[in-house]
């Protein structure tokens, strides 16, 4: 799954490495090294007119036709996502990036659960990384609520969580963000992981268990 991640690559850099082509980038974006569910998230999509905008989403995805009391999940499954009544309209027509510089997963031992940071093994190369996403408009403003599509962990880091995001390669994140690609398997076949290679895992201070802590410090190893 994804619970909790990073984000502290400025919005210039990312326009200048990734998407040169330009970007809007409509709010502020502070350097967040404990992102929690629940709360605005850094997310990119395209707009009706097909300029591409980066803005805060809500991380937890109602779709508008549901009620209020309907969950709100922040990960959808990457196996069902197409199908599923809750995710297949966003995963056709209002798929998104979520930019990110890496995230943490909690794995199971004899002295409990102990945090790890997973991150590009290079950052000079991956000065940020990108989860697939889903999203949606909220109902009643004109903001949005997104997902986090999840998989199953890669051989490197399943003993540590048995799921992890979708990560992008970089080569195809204008095809993930298509609007006129909506067929899912024309999707699949456009898109690809970045190499599993290309990421580590280090085991973290147990500080990152409160999201109230936010700092540098939580993602040096320990």
């Amino acid at each position: 799954m994804c619970g909790r991640f990073t984000f502290y690559t400025p919005p210039d850099t990312l326009i200048l490495e990734f998407f040169p082509e330009g970007m809007e980038v409509d709010g502020h974006f502070d350097p967040s090294y404990n992102i929690p569910p629940g709360t605005g998230i850094p997310m990119i999509r395209k707009t009706m007119t097909g300029t591409l905008i980066m803005a805060h989403s809500h991380w937890g995805f109602r779709p508008a036709w549901a009620d209020q009391k309907a969950p709100a999940p922040i990960n959808a499954r990457a196996e069902t996502a197409a199908t599923s009544k809750y995710f297949r309209d966003a995963f056709a027509h209002h798929r998104c990036l979520i930019p990110a510089n890496g995230w943490y997963e909690w794995q199971q031992t004899e002295h409990g659960k102990e945090p790890h940071y997973i991150r590009p093994v290079d950052s000079g190369k991956y000065p940020a990384i990108f989860f697939a996403g889903l999203w949606t408009p909220r109902e009643g403003d004109e903001t949005t609520a997104c997902a986090i599509i999840t998989e199953p962990a890669s051989e490197h880091l399943k003993h540590i969580h048995d799921r992890q995001p979708v990560v992008l390669d970089p080569d195809c994140l204008r095809n993930w963000l298509n609007p006129e690609i909506s067929d899912r398997s024309q999707v699949r076949s456009v898109t690809h992981r970045l190499d599993p290679e290309q990421l580590k895992a280090v085991p973290v201070s147990p500080e990152v268990n409160n999201p109230r802590h936010n700092s540098p410090d939580l993602i040096r190893e320990t």
